[in-house]
């Protein structure tokens, strides 16, 4: 008897032991799946909300600079990027009109303060669109906050500070694009695809003409970093895009013929720069503070088997030809006019690159080159002679 109920308890524990083994892996196991759902959760959240590769999202961005081109870019990503929304708009200057127009164009939030934009773990990217002196720190730390970052042209114009830029992004794997936009334009992408395709042979000489339709007002000139790396920085890569490499020499003719303010600021407005590329190509840019006739934007190469070249764009087409001679429009007049498409395309991009998880069109690399081509026509136009970009120091 007594052994009996000995093997009775004995079984009987033996299931209890069972019963609560399995409740506690059960346990165990929601548990768990508890935090894989807390931490996928997570990383969605801060990931962009992307569960795989190519899916199309909502990508929240966050403006930093509510200037004229901060301003450009909160239009282009309201109107025209289906993929993402403006969720906040940061500027030191935000004011009840800006703050009005902001919303009334589908901005979420408004703030004077851009640290609200990389603390926002909602925000998956950034566009750096403030003053030139403010887009190398706030890279940095748009980096280091996880947040991919698209930043206006020039990422600084102190090669220093764009290295810090490059370090920072070799310990993370954000996005980084810089923004050229002229590389988006129609024109310029029909003459580079032409280029690319072989169309006219081994490159050997390029041209392109940037005229801009009023000279900027002499405070501007101070503080802009010169025409070089103001102006001419946008030519400076047009020629590496044309040209599918670098430039390894620059020479400068340049005088100041527009407006002598400009001269007494420091600069020059007038220049043609002549650059030898490494596949051998020779390139001239001439550029000018004020074309009376408006923005004018045209490129030429020229090869071994042919020519392509693009004109200005202008309201239409149209040419009249009567009694009186054959007239045609003038370009249009300004920037916002020519490039407001390549504005809104470089951003579809941007956010493609970030969809994706490809590389952005022009990453930081393409951000230095035409920094470096400028610093080299300015110590070109101070000596007299021509540069290599290898004597600018990295």
């Amino acid at each position: 008897m007594v052994l009996f109920l000995f093997s009775y308890i004995c079984t009987k524990f033996r299931k209890n032991f069972c019963a609560v083994y399995q409740l506690c892996a059960r346990t165990q196991s929601a548990i768990i799946q508890n935090i894989k759902d807390v931490l996928e959760h997570k990383t969605q959240k801060t990931n962009q909300k992307r569960i795989r590769k190519g899916e199309t999202i909502m990508v929240n961005v966050g403006i930093i600079g509510a200037g004229r081109i901060g301003k450009v870019h909160v239009e282009s990503i309201c109107t025209q990027v289906a993929d993402a929304k403006v969720k906040m708009l940061a500027d030191p200057f935000m004011n009840e009109q800006t703050e009005k127009w902001a919303k009334d164009m589908g901005v979420e939030a408004v703030t004077k303060d851009y640290k609200e934009i990389l603390a926002d773990p909602d925000i998956d990217a950034v566009l750096i669109c403030s003053s030139t002196d403010t887009h190398s720190p706030i890279s940095v730390e748009a980096i280091k906050a996880g947040k991919h970052v698209f930043c206006e042209k020039p990422i600084d114009h102190d090669v220093a500070k764009i290295k810090e830029v490059i370090d920072a992004l070799k310990e993370s794997n954000v996005k980084y694009q810089v923004g050229f936009n002229r590389r988006f334009d129609h024109n310029f992408e029909a003459v580079q695809k032409a280029v690319a395709d072989g169309k006219i042979g081994d490159t050997h000489i390029i041209k392109i003409t940037s005229r801009d339709p009023e000279p900027p007002c002499a405070d501007y000139v101070k503080v802009s970093g010169g025409i070089f790396l103001d102006m001419t920085i946008h030519d400076f890569d047009m020629v590496r895009f044309l040209a599918g490499c670098n430039a390894t020499e620059v020479y400068v003719e340049a005088a100041v013929l527009v407006d002598p303010a400009i001269g007494e600021a420091g600069d020059v407005d007038t220049a043609v720069i002549t650059l030898k590329m490494e596949n051998g190509a020779i390139a001239v840019i001439d550029n000018s503070r004020k074309a009376a006739y408006g923005y004018d934007q045209r490129a030429e190469v020229f090869g071994s088997k042919g020519m392509v070249a693009v004109s200005n764009d202008s309201t239409s087409s149209a040419v009249i030809s009567n009694a009186d001679g054959v007239t045609g429009e003038k370009p249009l007049y300004f920037f916002l006019e020519r490039y407001m498409a390549a504005y809104a395309k470089e951003i579809k991009c941007f956010i493609e690159a970030i969809e994706n998880d490809t590389d952005t069109p022009l990453g930081v690399m393409d951000g230095l080159e035409p920094v470096l081509m400028g610093l080299a026509a300015k110590k070109s136009l101070e000596e007299h002679r021509p540069v290599k970009i290898s004597e600018i120091t990295v």
